[in-house]
């Protein structure tokens, strides 16, 4: 089976991109809306995403947490916010590497509201298939992480519509 390297899904919400954005490109508070996610530390304090700005994610799967190194790749205020997974580790990000990138994406909807769409890309390229394959069948308990991070995309993008839209965000 190839591996897919990249997922992606959309969802409109009826709020300003600029809210949104606001809101999402704040990385302390993704763990608001994401199944896995618990926050994170922004490193050098900023309020405000900028390229090159580091954070640390604090990160739970089932009985599982680990903490990411990640480094904001685009920070286009209303557009386009993005960062790239760079380390990780149990307690510290201490093993680096290629991991993940991750995108979310800002566009007026036809009928109003905003149109956000989150992207999860698979940076670990070096990885031959066999041993992608089998390390994430083990770290998701039988899925591929494309599968998973569908759903967690699915998950994501519908309890930040639901937060958007009711002002508990």
């Amino acid at each position: 089976m190839a591996r897919i390297f990249s997922v992606s899904d959309s969802v409109v919400i009826d709020a300003a991109a600029s809210v949104i954005y606001e809101q999402v490109s704040d990385p302390a508070l993704m763990g608001r809306w994401s199944p896995e996610n618990r926050g994170a530390t922004v490193r050098g304090g900023s309020e405000r995403a900028y390229v090159g700005m580091v954070f640390d994610g604090r990160n739970t799967r089932g009985p599982f947490s680990w903490t990411t190194r990640c480094t904001v790749t685009a920070a286009d205020p209303d557009q386009r916010f993005a960062f790239r997974v760079r380390a990780i580790g149990m307690r510290r990000p201490v093993l680096p590497g290629r991991i993940a990138t991750w995108e979310y994406r800002f566009e007026a909807a036809p009928g109003g509201g905003t149109l956000v769409t989150e992207t999860w890309t698979d940076d670990r390229r070096a990885w031959p298939d066999f041993l992608a394959h089998a390390f994430d069948r083990i770290a998701t308990r039988g899925h591929t992480f494309a599968e998973f991070q569908r759903r967690n995309i699915r998950t994501t993008l519908d309890n930040l519509k639901r937060a958007m839209e009711s002002g508990t965000a």
